[in-house]
């Protein structure tokens, strides 16, 4: 293990677990919410990664969406982050059970603002009930609708039915977000290598009607970003 690499470790889980603390105390959505972006922004500026956001006008000022995202990095929430950055927007991101576990996420991910999938649960009802009364109080929801982390050489794997459902089931409008950069390899260069001026592309898609029933949501958001 390379010194540089236990440098960030520990600069990495000093900073999530200080914000994990911070955001415990944290009254409203918007504090919340600064503070998720804060931290976003100030770990990748550690990391020496800066991103750029193509089609951001796309997204309504203050609107409220179901924003999916491929996903291929522990660093992805960050670049969404950082893409709805000053747009109004307080999101929810959908965690998995493991994350609220986590020795080094589990702080940060049960303060800052996540609905709880536990996908070892009988039923499904509980957590579609969180969604929704999330939704009545005005927030909107992330999630990666892949499911886990994207290993393979495919630029996007299969994505999960739930996703559309819950779009469908709160009349949520669907805001597609496309980390075109692999981040994954992004992060590795800065972790490995140390190298500077790393940059990941993140392109804001035309928004997806809940009630488009034309093809499947994968299918559509392929669509919007060429993706074959």
């Amino acid at each position: 293990m390379s010194l540089n690499l236990i440098k960030i470790a520990i600069y990495a889980l000093y900073l999530t677990n200080k914000f994990g603390f911070r955001l415990r105390k944290t009254h409203t959505a918007e504090e919340m919410t600064a503070a998720r972006l804060e931290y976003a922004e100030t770990l990748l500026s550690r990391l020496n990664i800066s991103v750029e956001v193509e089609g951001v006008e796309k997204i309504e000022q203050a609107g409220q969406y179901l924003i999916v995202s491929n996903h291929r990095s522990i660093i992805d929430p960050l670049i969404v982050e950082i893409a709805l950055k000053n747009k109004g927007i307080n999101g929810l991101w959908v965690a998995k059970k493991e994350l609220y576990n986590s020795f080094f996420f589990g702080l940060f991910t049960r303060n800052a603002g996540t609905v709880l999938l536990d996908r070892d649960a009988s039923h499904m009802g509980s957590f579609f009930k969180e969604v929704k009364a999330s939704v009545a109080n005005g927030y909107s929801i992330s999630v990666f609708p892949e499911g886990t982390r994207n290993k393979t050489d495919a630029p996007l794997a299969e994505f999960k039915e739930g996703s559309q459902i819950i779009a469908i089931k709160n009349r949520l409008p669907i805001l597609p977000v496309f980390i075109k950069s692999n981040a994954n390899a992004i992060l590795m260069d800065s972790i490995k290598n140390n190298a500077k001026d790393l940059k990941v592309v993140i392109e804001v898609g035309d928004v997806i009607d809940y009630k488009d029933r034309s093809a499947t949501l994968e299918e559509i958001y392929k669509s919007r970003f060429n993706i074959t």
